[in-house]
C-alpha cells in the first residue's frame, strides 16, 4: 500500500459477473458492491485485512477491454522491463507511473481493472505524451494476465509491504525479461498476484510515515531495477 483515503480495516476483492472486471473494494466504500466499469453484480473472491495510514480519494472509469496506443506488447515480449498498474484509483499516479516508466526505458505498461488508462485526458495530462512512446493494453483482470505472462517466462516482482517482501537494493538482474506490479493506493496489490510473485520488494522508509505516494514509489523502484546489484558470477 502506498497511501490511504481514511482508517479501514479491511477489503474486499470482487469480480464482475457481467464483464469480468477484477478490483478492490475498501470496507464501508460507498461506492457499493456494483461493478465500477458496467454496474453489473459482483462476487467477493477473496477479503483480506489492511492497516491505515492517510491518503487520497478514489477516481475510477469505464475503459475498452484491449485498448492500446503506439506499438503493440510485442517489444516487451522480446524483453526488457514493464509495469502493471494494479487498480490505480488516481489518474495523476497513473499518468506519472507512465511518465518514470517511459524516463526509465520501459517496454510496456498494463493498464488492470479500475486504472485509468492513457483514453482519460487526466492520465495524459500528467504522462506528457508518455503514451505515444511506452506501448500499453488494457486488461480487466490482472490475475488473468499475469499468468498468461509466466506461461511466456516472464518474471513476475510486486511493490508491497508483506511478510514475504525483501528490501528492494537485493534485488540482481536476471536475463529474463520482467513485469513489476504495484497496487491500489488503499488495498495495495491483489494477494492472489503476490502469490504469482518470483520476488515481493518493500522501499524502507526512513521517517515517520509508512509509505510513498505510489507514483512516486515506482520511481523509486524503477530506478533500482534499472540499476541493479550485479550477480557474482565466481565460482
Amino acid at each position: 500500500m502506498y497511501n490511504h483515503a481514511m482508517p479501514i480495516s479491511g477489503c474486499e476483492i470482487r469480480i464482475c459477473d457481467s464483464c469480468g472486471l477484477r478490483y478492490p473494494l475498501a470496507e464501508g466504500h460507498p461506492y457499493g458492491t456494483r461493478c465500477p466499469a458496467c454496474l453489473g453484480r459482483t462476487r467477493v473472491v477473496l477479503t483480506r485485512k489492511l492497516a491505515a495510514e492517510p491518503g487520497h480519494g478514489l477516481s475510477d472509469n469505464s475503459h475498452r477491454e484491449g485498448a492500446k496506443t503506439a506499438k503493440e506488447s510485442n517489444e516487451a515480449r522480446e524483453g526488457g522491463l514493464a509495469v502493471l498498474l494494479d487498480n490505480i484509483r488516481s489518474a495523476w499516479n497513473a499518468g506519472s507511473i507512465l511518465r518514470s516508466a517511459e524516463g526509465f526505458g520501459f517496454a510496456h505498461a498494463f493498464f488492470c481493472g479500475i486504472t485509468p488508462t492513457p483514453e482519460n485526458e487526466a492520465v495524459t495530462r500528467a504522462s506528457l505524451g508518455a503514451e505515444d512512446s511506452v506501448p500499453w493494453s488494457y486488461h480487466k483482470d490482472a490475475v488473468k494476465l499475469v499468468g498468461g505472462l509466466k506461461r511466456e517466462g516472464w518474471q513476475v516482482y510486486a511493490l508491497e509491504e508483506d511478510e514475504r517482501a525483501v528490501i528492494l537494493e537485493e534485488y540482481e538482474r536476471e536475463d529474463r525479461k520482467a513485469v513489476l506490479i504495484v497496487g491500489n493506493e488503499i488495498t495495495g496489490v491483489d494477494p492472489e498476484l503476490l502469490d504469482l510473485c518470483e520476488r515481493i520488494f518493500f522501499i524502507p522508509m526512513r521517517g515517520e510515515k509508512k509509505s510513498f505516494n505510489a507514483a512516486v514509489a515506482f520511481g523509486v523502484a524503477a530506478h533500482a531495477l534499472q540499476n541493479p546489484r550485479r550477480r557474482n558470477v565466481s565460482q
